[in-house]
């Protein structure tokens, strides 16, 4: 059994690893260069029955662990949108765990209830949010969206949902469009609306909601005789960046008296700079918002902060306080575990805090505007390249591209070229069909990034390219 003297020589082993690892990973292949089963192969398939050595675990963790893993917190990581860890972040995490507080009642975690109150308020801040919101630390963006459709579903039926059930109330109609996470389809079925139910307005050429569509739809579905709860609005949409117009939206469900929820994950984190904050006018008119900031702003996941204009209506609908947790004399404090669905919290402001006060605003703010520059850059070397084209665009850090028709079998050869790049370990890239056709996504957003780092891909691209298309497969007619 491991005494606190032997704990203490493994944490400074664990610390000491840690910094060579983040030292070492540009020299590593980006994506985990293994196969499935591979490392399943090499574990035992029955537990030890007597202890072992420290030695021998930690042997073969370095043995079997980090080269079998995709490396998220890599220069060159430029897939999906980053989940970073900040050193900050990782500290702060090292003391939420010797601490192994569960949080979920301010007489169980009076510091971390109060510590969470006050950096939600500071984010609102940061991101010039109105005084009407109030904030809570989720896991994810997905529970967070789920409270959130859980609450414009109980709002709509006056809490009878809860109370007794959907089967015989009014069939719910749920807005959305396809630009929209895949969360908020999860969302409507584990609340009971159910995927026919969760309706997608057609969106114009800039890939926002159209309102009109929207103001369709729902007369639509009033006419029909089924009972609109609500609408999930999209701030950087997890394919192809899109940005609803709040303003036009949010009027629509202002004239119905619907719900309103703004799923700002990715893009959320970039209003801390006010040149981009444009792209969601209107948001005050929102009732709730989410934003990530372990996507982009080095809070290691999870931390996923939910704005709501009023936290009792989402109280109502999530919160449910047993005998046994009754605490008598403290009406007044915040339980944060009745604005959400898990009992059990962790102490995840303690990272908002660190993280926040390591680097200040201004440096959240560089590193922001940085990578939307790069991505820039980067986009305009593609733009430039007759052998490709620049599939979509977006005003922050991401962007799309494809081979050009300047080829036979364009979008084959684009999918090809996707798994060869991400074969090829240097860089590490999705691939998103956009308007029917395969695109190659590229974001940067992880702290180790640089400029070098962003306009590398541009030069890794070309020499793949090489291996998947020979001179033969030129189209000359195109060029």
């Amino acid at each position: 059994m491991m005494d606190t003297s032997e704990f203490a020589k493994w944490s400074a082993y664990a610390a000491r690893w840690s910094r060579d690892y983040h030292d070492g990973l540009p020299g590593r292949p980006v994506r985990a260069q293994v196969r499935p089963g591979d490392v399943a192969c090499q574990v035992p398939a029955v537990p030890p029955e007597e202890s072992e050595s420290w030695e021998q675990i930690i042997a073969d963790f370095e043995r079997l662990i980090p080269d079998a893993m995709t490396h998220w917190q890599h220069p060159r990581f430029f897939a999906y949108f980053s989940a970073n860890a900040s050193f900050p972040s990782i500290l702060a995490e090292q003391y939420i765990s010797a601490m192994a507080c569960n949080c979920m009642l301010w007489q169980t975690s009076p510091a971390a209830t109060e510590l969470e109150e006050k950096m939600t308020d500071w984010f609102r801040q940061a991101v010039d949010l109105n005084e009407r919101f109030s904030g809570l630390i989720q896991d994810s963006a997905t529970t967070a969206t789920l409270c959130a459709v859980l609450t414009m579903r109980e709002r709509a039926l006056a809490w009878q949902g809860n109370d007794i059930g959907l089967h015989a109330l009014p069939r719910l109609r749920l807005y959305a469009t396809a630009e929209n996470h895949s969360s908020i389809d999860k969302a409507a079925r584990l609340a009971g609306i159910g995927q026919e139910n969760l309706v997608r307005p057609a969106t114009r050429s800039d890939r926002s909601m159209d309102p009109d569509a929207l103001h369709r739809c729902i007369r639509q579905d009033i006419d029909s005789g089924y009972l609109p709860i609500g609408i999930v609005g999209c701030i950087g949409g997890t394919a192809a960046g899109a940005c609803d117009r709040l303003g036009e939206i949010l009027a629509v469900a202002s004239e119905f008296d619907l719900y309103s929820h703004i799923d700002a994950a990715w893009a959320g984190s970039a209003m801390i700079c006010p040149e981009f904050r444009y792209l969601w006018n209107g948001i005050e008119r929102a009732d709730s918002i989410v934003i990530n900031p372990h996507k982009w702003l080095g809070v290691q996941f999870d931390c996923s902060v939910q704005f709501c204009a009023n936290l009792q209506l989402q109280a109502e609908t999530v919160g449910l306080r047993p005998d046994y947790l009754a605490t008598a004399g403290q009406d007044r404090v915040t339980n944060l575990n009745e604005l959400t669905i898990p009992l059990g919290r962790r102490f995840r402001a303690l990272k908002l805090w660190f993280v926040m006060r390591s680097f200040g605003l201004a440096g959240l703010r560089l590193l922001v505007r940085n990578h939307v520059a790069w991505i820039r850059e980067l986009e305009s070397l593609f733009d430039a390249d007759p052998d490709y084209e620049v599939a979509f665009r977006s005003p922050l850090a991401l962007f799309g591209f494809r081979l050009s028709d300047n080829f036979k079998g364009t979008d084959r050869l684009t999918g090809e070229l996707a798994a060869r790049i991400n074969d090829d370990g240097r860089i590490y890239v999705t691939s998103t069909p956009i308007d029917g056709r395969p695109a190659i996504r590229v974001t940067a957003g992880t702290f180790a990034t640089s400029r070098q780092d962003v306009l590398s891909v541009h030069d890794i691209v070309r020499q793949v390219t090489r291996s998947v298309v020979d001179g033969q497969n030129r189209d000359d007619s195109c060029g």
